[in-house]
């Protein structure tokens, strides 16, 4: 690895810092990157649509590519705001499919944020983002319920999956980041 192989985790107005620091944690040893708290927007009304009363997480992604810090290999934010995508009522969150940036939102995974990590909130929230952030390591939705890559439809299906990649998944996502780090 070298100077350029940090994944970014991106607070997004008041995440409470469990939530931040559980991010870095947990996808830094499941992606073997080291981590980083950092603020890269300071706000996404640009991506506010009143119509929806939602946020646009395309246009997010846009900009938290461009704003990524140097050092950098991927970047994911987290944000309270419920974000959607032209095609579906809403999204838990949203990648650059072989990109450098992602995002999740916790409005709809998490029901009070002041309640422990032990919840089924913290767990959703750690699989989001491992599950977004691997599509910036090119991987597709898995057909495994099991698989953290499968597409998840309802909480259920958040909760009903594992923390871990398949083993298809977990090769292509070896081979990727191989050719992405030589």
């Amino acid at each position: 690895m070298n100077n350029t192989d940090t994944i970014i985790v991106a607070p997004i107005g008041d995440i409470p810092p469990w939530i931040t620091d559980t991010i870095a944690r947990d996808v830094g040893s499941f992606f073997g990157f080291s981590t980083r708290v950092e603020k890269v927007l300071d706000d996404i009304l640009f991506a506010y649509d009143l119509e929806r009363n939602q946020y646009h997480s395309t246009k997010i992604l846009e900009k938290l590519a461009q704003n990524a810090p140097d050092d950098s290999i991927k970047i994911i934010a987290v944000t309270k705001e419920d974000l959607f995508i032209p095609i579906l009522t809403h999204v838990y969150g949203e990648a650059q499919l072989g990109g450098k940036a992602c995002i999740i939102s916790i409005a709809r995974l998490v029901a009070d944020l002041e309640v422990e990590m032990i919840n089924k909130g913290g767990r959703r929230i750690v699989k989001e983002a491992i599950h977004e952030l691997g599509h910036t390591f090119d991987l597709r939705h898995c057909e495994d319920q099991r698989c953290i890559m499968y597409y998840c439809r309802r909480l259920d299906d958040v909760d009903r999956k594992s923390s871990q990649f398949c083993r298809y998944c977990n090769i292509f996502l070896n081979d990727n980041i191989r050719d992405l780090c030589g």
